[in-house]
């Protein structure tokens, strides 16, 4: 009896490698922040719907709202169902790369319309993020078609993971597009900080970069686990071990942006800052006073 094994009288569910048992605690953690989120934001959720109207902010706010917890509960069955067969995991795992792609795509979508708004309708803006968001679009589906059933043991889990290293250009092309975004809102509230000072972390806070920031900060972290960290065989799932958290953190910073803007959400809603066109039309009005009073009154306004 010294010298019985206890591990190999576990199933194959419970006797998991190290890394594949973090990656089940991190799902949990995953699932938990999907579910709460969904709860706290239930209120607002339903203040918004009944607004009139439906701009295109609202729908994708929609869209994210209920896509993102149906994507993950699904996900998580896959995930924890001891009872999934080889056979039906070939004909599943696509599931989470084709959604998570679609998901992304509408909370990029979401963040260019309102960067587009704080910045006046600039432009060089929906250029920039427009092109960031085509090409995120093109890569993602590209890169969907170079995934694979993770070979682990019969109750373990279907998981998808790359059959290749580079197929993290599938995380790197949105991160590229947040980096932007993030910038942009920098860059937007800076101008406005000149324009009118402000306590910054009063700022920070009226203009959201907390929630831009947090939504490039968990997407680099990711793209940093595909590219750097070295898997030990084909049945790591070390790269894709935070993907499915960056998806819902994503998601739900998004959710907040649009939430977080005051008045309608028409044409992406409106700046709480100092407009980049008000300076300039003051400007104006001004010089067409002062000209005015240097011209005196004319015919048709003599006394």
């Amino acid at each position: 009896m010294d010298g019985l094994d206890i591990s190999s009288l576990l199933p194959p569910s419970l006797l998991l490698p190290p890394r594949l048992s973090a990656h089940k605690y991190l799902m949990v953690c995953t699932l938990t922040v999907a579910a709460w989120d969904t709860l706290v934001l239930s209120p607002r959720t339903w203040r918004l719907y009944k607004t009139q109207g439906w701009p295109l902010l609202k729908i994708t706010y929609q869209f994210l709202r209920y896509l993102m917890p149906i994507e993950f509960a699904i996900v998580a069955v896959a995930f924890f169902d001891s009872s999934w067969s080889l056979e039906r995991c070939q004909h599943f795992f696509l599931f989470e790369p084709i959604v998570t792609a679609f998901l992304m795509a509408i909370a990029s979508l979401s963040l260019a319309v309102r960067m587009y708004a704080i910045w006046d309708k600039s432009k060089l803006v929906m250029g920039t993020l427009g092109s960031l968001l085509f090409l995120q679009v093109v890569i993602q589906a590209i890169c969907c078609a170079f995934y694979q059933v993770v070979p682990l043991d019969v109750g373990q889990g279907c998981i998808a993971g790359p059959k290749h290293n580079w197929v993290g250009i599938y995380w790197l092309a949105p991160t590229l597009f947040y980096t932007a975004t993030l910038l942009f809102a920098i860059a937007r509230s800076r101008k406005s900080q000149l324009a009118k000072p402000m306590n910054l972390w009063k700022l920070f806070l009226r203009d959201g970069l907390n929630l831009y920031g947090a939504i490039w900060l968990v997407n680099m972290i990711n793209v940093l686990f595909w590219f750097i960290i070295t898997p030990n065989g084909p049945e790591d799932t070390i790269k894709t071990i935070i993907t499915s958290m960056t998806a819902v953190l994503t998601t739900t910073m998004t959710l907040r942006v649009i939430l977080g803007i005051r008045g309608q959400l028409n044409n992406g809603g409106t700046y709480s800052g100092v407009s980049s066109s008000s300076q300039p039309s003051h400007s104006h009005s001004n010089a067409i006073t002062s000209s005015s009073a240097r011209k005196g009154p004319t015919a048709s306004e003599g006394p």
